[in-house]
């Protein structure tokens, strides 16, 4: 990192830190000032709103090896330029493509029905013409460990746990195991196909997609999601003493090698350029919706938020603003591992100052939680933050944090990390299906998002200490 110049040492105040001979660098009022003139002006601007309104609608979904994600790359291009952004630049990312293509279900015995499924990503395909056996039926993914190695021979493992629902997400974690690597145990189980109920909080007969891990080819066997109502319909079926019979067809496409982007623009710091503060999203979404809420949202957000400070400070923030819109991050956070590998290798690791992602979708935030590695110095600063936060009914919040997925190879790698918490009660009602679309999308929490997330990017790129 660059060291701070003389100027500006000269112009900040200096107090002892309780640490030892290290100094803690306050927040200024000229900060705070300009802070909460750029907070008042983000509560009212619905440049985020236009923005993932445009996505959703002029590019559509954005599958990683199709042409939404292709127009979707040329659109973030083309948004950054238009946004006034200094530098804006792709940087590729290598790796597999995966598509989806028939997805049928159906009951046969003891009574006919048809069910509504979706393939997890890279999922293989059943034989054509689809596969008919009898399900056996587990609560959970730890029920299924318990299984006999090969003992579901001829049969289509069920896993039926549901995931809870809570406001910060808790649930997903102890859900998404069946997800991710249930295909391997049912596989190992001697099982024919897996299928789980969809890992989402609703009630409508919309099934959730989402990622395995497999990063490339396909599946131990094909893995199949079950809306919750079908699921429940299993479920019924069986308290009656009835083994079901069913029949799944699902054909898939492996790409092979293809290239996505890392779409990033960047707001050029007057004083520190190398030294990044790190916003964004990632641009890729399912095929199932049009990625409103997962992550649409985020996209707009960042892009917002960096563009309104551009735009109503009299000069640039001291540090770069680098807006990162990362690619395949739905098949396992592919652009932002390429992209943390990248700044290893290149060494401007170390230029990466703090960071934070926008990916839970569009619902208001109400806490701000810093990474543990923040210095102690530097917490007095997230605390200015969250405390010019609350007047938007964002409150600071003790625990860790990787700052969102895309995060998460930057975080391992030492960038310290901020989480703006987002209200997530109905998030996964949408997550990954087809009812992720803009009409879900509440204008008003899109502005209070803005206005949060400019209060963390301004401070973080104007205040003049480290945060490491």
């Amino acid at each position: 990192m660059k060291l701070i110049t003389l100027a500006a040492v000269a112009a900040i105040t200096f107090t002892t830190s309780a640490f030892g001979n290290e100094s803690i660098i306050p927040v200024s009022q000229e900060i705070k000032d300009t802070t909460v003139n750029l907070r008042d002006k983000a509560i009212k601007d619905d440049s985020a709103y236009e923005i993932l309104k445009s996505l959703t609608t002029e590019v559509g979904a954005r599958h990683p090896g199709t042409p939404g994600e292709k127009a979707g790359i040329e659109w973030g291009v083309n948004k950054l330029k238009t946004l006034g952004f200094d530098k804006v630049y792709t940087e590729d990312v290598k790796m597999n493509g995966w598509l989806r293509g028939i997805e049928t279900a159906e009951i046969l015995l003891p009574s006919y029905q048809k069910m509504v499924i979706t393939t997890l990503g890279r999922s293989k395909s059943t034989p054509k013409g689809g596969l008919e056996a009898e399900i056996v039926h587990f609560k959970s993914y730890a029920d299924l460990e318990k299984a006999t190695d090969g003992s579901l021979k001829g049969k289509i493992a069920f896993i039926s746990k549901r995931m809870e629902k809570f406001k910060d997400g808790a649930g997903y974690g102890p859900a998404v195991i069946a997800r991710s690597k249930g295909h391997e145990l049912a596989a190992q189980k001697g099982a024919e196909a897996l299928l789980i109920r969809s890992i989402g909080t609703d009630d409508h007969r919309n099934p959730h997609t989402g990622s395995t891990n497999v990063a490339m080819g396909y599946t131990a066997v094909p893995a199949i999601a079950l809306s919750n109502p079908d699921a429940d319909q299993l479920i019924r079926l069986i308290d009656y003493g009835h083994t079901p019979k069913i029949r799944l067809n699902v054909q898939t496409q492996d790409l092979g090698p293809i290239v996505t982007k890392n779409v990033i623009g960047e707001i050029t710091g007057r004083e520190f350029p190398d030294e990044v503060v790190v916003i964004g999203g990632h641009l890729d979404s399912w095929d199932l919706g049009t990625g409103a809420v997962d992550d649409g949202a985020g996209v707009a957000i960042a892009m917002a938020t960096a563009a309104l400070i551009k735009n109503n400070t009299k000069e640039r923030p001291r540090r770069t603003i680098r807006v990162i819109l990362w690619g395949a991050e739905e098949l396992g956070l592919i652009g932002a591992r390429a992209y943390a590998k990248a700044r290893q290798e290149d060494g401007t690791i170390a230029n990466h100052v703090i960071g934070s992602e926008s990916d839970f979708g569009a619902g208001p935030i109400y806490g701000l939680q810093s990474s543990s590695n923040v210095s102690d110095n530097a917490l007095h600063v997230i605390d200015t933050m969250a405390s010019l936060m609350g007047t938007l009914g964002v409150s600071r919040r003790s625990g860790d944090t990787t700052g969102g997925p895309d995060m998460i190879p930057l975080s391992k790698l030492g960038v310290p990390a901020l989480k703006l918490m987002q209200d997530g009660t109905d998030y996964f009602d949408l997550h990954h299906t087809p009812d992720d679309t803009f009409d879900k999308v509440n204008p008003e929490h899109m502005r209070q998002n803005v206005a949060a997330w400019t209060v963390f990017t301004y401070i973080a790129a104007e205040w003049p200490g480290s945060f490491k």
